[in-house]
């Protein structure tokens, strides 16, 4: 059972995160991308931080659905409709659980529903799937978010823009692994496992 306050907790921490490593995100981008994962994530954060502020949650459906319809109206590039289609899948998975394992695979589901990506092709898929691994067996740890998103260096990636590299996208860190391990990160920190 999450509460709500911790999952606010998490979702605040995260956009502070993010904000703080907006540099570091776009730099990871500018390597493989376009250079501006981290100004809109920050720029999504922003938007996430008021809607749910000024909000009152009597689930978590709606809470989910709030931080997923935000994300896909206010933040440009691939990342929105992405972090976006996980929190609508979680939006809809709350009205029948309130597990988190449970929760963060449906989230899995819908971000690979949106962007067609499976494991090993260098995307935030890789950083989710052995989360949600770990999650199930009641074993996440910043071990696990950290070797998952450093193995996303030597994949060469098959997928969106860094896929026109080819292999010269090898040996960089992929921006929304990058951006998905800080989400995990701030579920650990904002104690939502042991709510």
């Amino acid at each position: 059972m999450v509460e709500i306050e911790s999952l606010k907790k998490w979702i605040e921490l995260y956009g502070e995160k993010v904000t703080e490593n907006k540099e570091h995100l776009n730099q990871l981008d500018s390597d493989i991308g376009d250079g501006d994962h981290g100004s809109n994530l920050t720029r999504g954060a922003a938007a996430v931080k008021e809607k749910v502020s000024e909000s009152e949650y009597e689930n978590l459906s709606d809470f989910f659905k709030d931080i997923g319809m935000t994300l896909v109206s206010k933040v440009g590039g691939a990342s929105g409709p992405l972090y976006g289609s996980a929190f609508i899948s979680m939006a809809k998975q709350a009205k029948e659980s309130d597990d988190l394992a449970v929760l963060l695979e449906a989230g899995l589901d819908g971000i690979q529903k949106r962007g067609k990506a499976e494991a090993g092709e260098k995307t935030m898929v890789d950083e989710w799937i052995p989360v949600v691994e770990a999650l199930k067996e009641n074993n996440l740890t910043n071990k696990v978010i950290e070797d998952s998103l450093q193995k996303t260096k030597d994949m060469k990636a098959t997928k969106g823009r860094a896929s026109y590299l080819g292999d010269r996208s090898i040996g960089h860190i992929d921006p929304g692994a990058q951006s998905s391990a800080y989400l995990f990160e701030s579920l650990l920190e904002a104690g939502v496992l042991n709510g």
